[in-house]
């Protein structure tokens, strides 16, 4: 995961040193698009495939699809690293290979996070994840160091660093990783996958481009190309929506929007990132094109530096991220995750008042409050949007997150360039002509330069180029040494761009302001932290990182254990769903092969061997009707501890109707075993169906329970061979609910309510409570009376016959009025 993100930001600092070496000006009007896919590129593709490639993982197994972008990444950082061409065709090389390189990045960031959850016992997973999290959130900025460091010494280091460990990784991953995940043989969402590519990738390409100049304009927003985009894209993304909502295994469950939490906290998310992925590329601006040179460092320097002197942003994440981690588990994220984003929006106000040429104190200790936002806000937002999803949902609505972030990185980039350019192009022009003029430069040539698009001037200072060097070009070879040396020196560029840049900082930094605050108010309608839907515990925060990009993981609560004892080997075996495997064997062997001890599982699944010396072993389960099991454990001074998730080989499939013959969706099927253990939990799809699979060899009680049905249950014997087909129909019946007032019009406590059926036989009795309000439930369909009595009697009839919810409110008088609503 370091290794992927640190490639994510590496070549940003490293660009001015790689279009050298490839002998490319990547300023000239038809080199910028070179120079905007190396930046973007990698991007583009990780957030197009890490879902899809999720996906993957959870179909055909993790550990082999993370092999897989392993390799693909090591071989294409080599091949990145020997480029021997030169011009256009270096530069086309460079960009294919780093999308590959992408694509192999999209591999492991989507797999590595679920690998772990495997690998580590719940009590150990929360920091093994937050490891490979820190991992994750510092290679981003490590690698602008990195970057910098290595590409004034040789460009293709940049590049080459990676390939020592991708080489190592590939090698030690495929004979050392082991896949322990479950399988889930769902068939893939091709259609989906296709138009949520093709639409989220033209959508962000007319983003890449709309940034750069068209015709007379100084963008290219109005460009047939861009626009056929942007207005295509969305449209592909239409189709994609309509799609989603037909098949049976969705790459974006869109019903889950219907969750509050999940929908505004999504939507909190996707603001944020537009806040501040841009941001990155605005700082950097700033400090390579007017605040280093203006302190004494040369163009070729400032890369360097400008990553370094970010470090405090770093810093402020690093520090805020775990702690409001630990702060939400205890207390909930709402206040959290508000609070951060109003603090983030706090410090873009800050940079908004600084002057552009700033004490760098001041800077560092706003990058500190903006980093500390931004932490407050990342832990408490994941866990609201996680712990408001089904258990079984959690994957898909991870990797949806995912998506959004990722995605809003390029919008982010699009939109800031976008502002900063509308910026200056209205005072640039100007302090351009007069200053150059103002030193002897021919009014032809200055009124050339001060009239080429904005985008050339901004790409040169975050390229660490001598913006006025490539500008002037020969003209400076006919101007007096003196001038020709003040104009190229560290201070005329930086004083006469002030001014513009600081339009175009206003513009940039008002539109963080605005998403910030907007995020924070949607952070707060997130609601009170609750219970996930269905009724499913808190998740945890290993649980809610494994999910990171849309694998279809299940964490059910396990009791969270002590290291085990020296000499000791210990765990739980359990189920898909959670439950205890009991009666199940756990051989141990050595190396060798002999057996060197062997235990029975307990009630709930627990095993324990002790008297094992230190080494590694091998460990066998077998369970009565379930599939068997193996792994490799080392025991150390502390002792081992590994869980299991044994699979059954039983699998049930199904439909779920009401009585009337339609499909329901969305509801929850379970499994249960002979001794109620819950051994399976699924969801209907669309059309009501349902696959349940692991389940343990023998009977196992299939139920579906829909909201205002009786539940229907049907027993079936699952099996290893065909899938078992059951159709479970539910009934629905009749809730009458309503409030009785006295002749004062008043609530009324004490109210006795009697239901008759159509034969006269009374059904059903209720008394009214204090507010003068009644319930009663389970009624079947049909036409009943209404009896409401404490003073004069009031009767009633409704018509429960659809088996949906009535309401019946009486008002006790003399001369009786009933009025009813059904």
């Amino acid at each position: 995961m370091l290794m992927a993100t640190i490639n994510s930001s590496i070549v940003l600092i490293a660009l001015p040193d790689i279009f050298r070496g490839i002998h490319i000006n990547p300023l000239e009007p038809g080199n910028t698009s070179y120079l905007l896919w190396m930046m973007m590129g990698f991007l583009v593709v990780t957030a197009v495939l890490v879902v899809g490639f999720g996906r993957l993982g959870d179909m055909f197994g993790r550990v082999r699809m993370y092999n897989l972008g392993f390799a693909v990444f090591a071989i294409s950082s080599v091949l990145l690293a020997v480029t021997w061409m030169d011009g256009t065709s270096a530069a086309l090389w460079l960009i294919g290979w780093r999308v590959i390189q992408g694509i192999g990045g999209a591999f492991l960031m989507a797999n590595s996070s679920a690998i772990l959850t495997d690998a580590f016992p719940v009590s150990q997973r929360g920091l093994a994840l937050g490891i490979n999290g820190v991992a994750a959130i510092a290679g981003s900025f490590l690698g602008l160091v990195i970057g910098g460091l290595l590409g004034p010494v040789d460009w293709r280091l940049v590049f080459l660093v990676s390939v020592p460990f991708g080489v190592f990784g590939t090698i030690w991953a495929y004979l050392k990783l082991h896949d322990t995940s479950e399988r889930h043989r769902a068939k893939m969402d091709w259609w989906g996958n296709i138009t949520f590519a093709v639409g989220l990738i033209a959508v962000l390409v007319g983003i890449t481009y709309g940034i750069q100049p068209y015709g007379g304009h100084t963008m290219g927003w109005t460009s047939p190309f861009v626009l056929s985009c942007l207005i295509g894209g969305v449209i592909v993304l239409l189709i994609f929506g309509f799609i989603e909502t037909r098949v049976a295994n969705p790459l974006f469950n869109l019903g889950l929007f219907k969750i509050r939490a999940f929908s505004f906290g999504n939507a909190a998310n996707l603001l944020a990132s537009l806040g501040r992925g841009g941001l990155q590329f605005i700082l950097i601006i700033w400090l390579q094109g007017i605040w280093l040179p203006q302190h004494g460092y040369s163009f070729e320097q400032t890369p360097l530096w400008a990553g370094i002197y970010m470090l405090p942003m770093t810093i402020g994440f690093l520090v805020a991220a775990p702690v409001s981690g630990v702060i939400t588990d205890r207390l909930g994220g709402r206040a959290l995750a508000t609070a951060g984003m109003l603090a983030t929006a706090v410090s873009f106000l800050l940079l908004e008042i600084l002057p552009v040429n700033f004490s760098y104190w001041a800077f560092a200790v706003i990058l500190l409050v903006n980093g500390l936002g931004m932490g407050l806000f990342a832990s408490p937002n994941r866990a609201d949007i996680m712990n408001s999803l089904p258990a079984n949902s959690r994957g898909a609505g991870a990797g949806m997150t995912a998506t959004f972030q990722n995605s809003a990185m390029v919008l982010s980039i699009g939109f800031f360039f976008s502002l900063m350019i509308a910026g200056l192009s209205s005072h640039l022009p100007g302090a351009l002509t007069q200053g150059l003029t103002a030193h002897g430069v021919p009014a032809a040539s200055a009124g050339e330069v001060a009239h080429l698009p904005p985008v050339g001037v901004l790409f040169a200072a975050f390229l660490g180029y001598n913006p006025i060097q490539q500008l002037l070009g020969p003209v400076l070879g006919h101007l007096p040494a003196d001038q020709a040396s003040f104009l190229t020196g560290r201070s005329f560029f930086p004083n006469l761009i002030s001014g513009p840049f600081s339009d175009g900082l206003t513009a940039a930094f008002w539109f963080a302001i605005i998403v910030c605050v907007v995020a924070a108010v949607c952070s707060w309608l997130v609601g009170k932290p609750r219970l996930a839907a269905g009724g499913a515990p808190r998740e945890s925060v290993g649980a809610e990182l494994a999910s990171e990009a849309g694998e279809l993981v299940d964490q059910m609560p396990v009791p969270v254990r002590a290291p085990g004892r020296p000499g000791e080997i210990s765990g739980h075996l359990r189920t898909p769903a959670g439950s205890g495997v009991s009666d199940a064997v756990i051989t141990v062997t050595g190396a060798d092969g002999m057996q060197i001890g062997r235990a029975r599982a307990d009630s709930s699944g627990a095993y324990a061997l002790d008297g094992i010396s230190s080494g590694t072993y091998t460990l066998i389960v077998t369970a009565p009707g379930f599939q068997p099991a193996a792994a490799s454990v080392t025991v150390n001074g502390l002792g081992a501890m590994h869980d299991f998730v044994i699979l059954g080989g039983g699998v049930v499939a199904g439909t779920v109707r009401r009585s009337g013959g339609e499909p329901v969706a969305g509801t929850t099927v379970l499994a249960t075993d002979p001794g109620g253990q819950v051994v399976g939990q699924t969801s209907t799809a669309h059309d009501g169906k349902f696959l349940l699979s692991g389940l343990p060899a023998g009977e196992v009680t299939i139920t579906a329970n829909v909201d205002n049905h009786r539940p229907h249950a049907v027993t079936v014997l699952a099996g290893a061979a065909d899938p078992a087909e059951v159709e479970l129909l539910v009934e629905a019946v009749g809730v009458l609910h309503g409030t009785v007032t006295g002749p004062d019009g008043r609530p009324l406590a004490g109210a006795t309510v009697t239901i008759s059926d159509s034969l006269g036989r009374p059904v059903a009795t209720a008394l009214t409570g204090a507010g003068g309000q009644y319930e009663l439930r389970d009624l079947e369909p049909g036409e009943y009376t209404v009896v409401t009595s404490l003073y004069e009697p009031g009767v009633r009839q409704v018509d429960l016959s659809t088996g949906e919810p009535a309401d019946v409110d009486v008002e006790l008088a003399t001369g009786v009025r009933a009025d009813a609503a059904s």
